[in-house]
């Protein structure tokens, strides 16, 4: 079984079948994925095609160096979010005709909220710091950098089955510091 950026360097070697078999890897993912974030079976259809179309168009410039998987999931989020911007849209006529003026509504944080997320924040950030580093960067590219534990368990040069426990004893302190 070939990995994902090998599937890609084939198709771009003119092998159309490695196209085919990424699409049926990543065919039911993209489109659960998609379903969490539409809510709706037939807007994350639509949109999952729409994700493979992309990838079809765009993948003579995708990054070899790069994780298949992060791309690919970052085209799904995308493309999900700009269909949800698009279907919240209303013509503008529609609002004058109904007094927009007087439904808008400040949805922006109150400053109490913001003091109260600030907070929290400081407070999560001296949690990690007083992690153990190995458990803290694990924590830390898993959150920030979006990588999955196999990309982590890569990226560290560390087996598999140590970053997965060193993500659940990290996450494990860092609910007993919090």
């Amino acid at each position: 079984m070939f990995t994902d950026e090998q599937l890609v360097d084939r198709y771009l070697k003119k092998d159309e079948k490695a196209l085919e078999e990424l699409v049926k890897r990543y065919m039911p993912l993209i489109f659960g994925f998609v379903k969490r974030y539409t809510g709706n079976q037939d807007s994350a259809s639509d949109i999952t095609q729409e994700v493979f179309v992309k990838v079809w168009k765009n993948i003579k410039s995708f990054d070899q160096t790069k994780s298949f998987r992060t791309w690919i999931f970052t085209i799904a989020k995308r493309t999900a979010i700009d269909e949800l911007r698009k279907q919240k849209a209303i013509p503008f006529s529609v609002l004058q005709e109904e007094g927009f003026e007087n439904s808008i509504a400040d949805e922006s944080p109150s400053v109490l909220d913001q003091i109260f997320l600030q907070q929290q924040s400081k407070e999560l950030a001296l949690a990690l710091a007083k992690l153990p580093t190995h458990y803290n960067s694990v924590i830390k590219l898993y959150a920030n950098d979006s990588l999955n534990l196999r990309e982590i368990a890569d990226k560290l040069k560390e087996p598999l089955n140590t970053v997965k426990s060193r993500y659940r004893r990290g996450l494990a302190l860092l609910r007993k510091l919090l």
